[in-house]
């Protein structure tokens, strides 16, 4: 379960984003740190409880630094004020659709999928949903993706015109469209802070199995 004392950490941090305050607490963060890997661990042994080839994970694979890369950004905090992990068969630096998990005060969810795919997987993603819809619409009618994903897949991003070799009228082409495949779900702060979260994430995640295996399936 994720403490108190790790939002409250976080919450301080969006505060005081600097080296030196994030230096003078140092401690607390790596208090907040070890209750993340926790998390973590119990989300992990979860997904492996549906998914075998996840067994071989360890937290520190799938967990990503609290540092920014500032070099290209025009926001120069040194820190972020969250707290992630991406879960993919291979770690968070894995090729294809997996399973995120974020944590901070206000703004946590769990999400599914692949976000901005390069050129050739998202051609064999479009691909794959073309040939195959009625399945594609099987899995996104689920009950349980509909309870957890109600909103359906993120639109945030997505094309204007029709992507290159498809038709306007092309039955898929509202997902076509997309430049990612991503399933979002938020939670509040007490959500967060109940000792059944790490089932709940892994619940959801479960849902969401069929989508990331038929991403995966078009890996190039």
């Amino acid at each position: 379960m994720v403490h108190t004392s790790t939002l409250k950490f976080l919450t301080s941090l969006a505060q005081h984003n600097s080296k030196e305050w994030f230096d003078a607490n140092r401690p607390t963060y790596e208090d907040a740190k070890e209750n993340f890997l926790t998390l973590v661990a119990e989300v992990i042994r979860g997904i492996s409880s549906f998914d075998a080839a996840f067994e071989v994970l360890q937290p520190k694979q799938c967990v990503f630094r609290i540092n920014r890369d500032v070099r290209f950004s025009k926001n120069k905090q040194p820190y972020k004020n969250n707290m992630a992990g991406y879960f993919n068969k291979d770690g968070k630096k894995g090729v294809g659709a997996g399973y995120y998990l974020h944590v901070e005060p206000g703004n946590s969810f769990i999400a599914a999928g692949v976000w901005m795919p390069e050129p050739a997987f998202l051609a064999s993603i479009r691909q794959e949903v073309d040939y195959n819809f009625a399945e594609w619409k099987k899995i996104t009618a689920a009950p349980g993706f509909k309870k957890n994903f109600a909103a359906g897949l993120d639109r945030s991003d997505v094309l204007v015109r029709t992507p290159k070799n498809y038709r306007e009228d092309n039955v898929a082409i509202e997902i076509l469209k997309l430049k990612s495949f991503v399933a979002r779900k938020a939670f509040g702060d007490n959500e967060v802070l109940d000792k059944k979260f790490a089932s709940s994430v892994t619940s959801a995640f479960k849902t969401l199995q069929p989508l990331v295996n038929f991403l995966n399936r078009a890996l190039p």
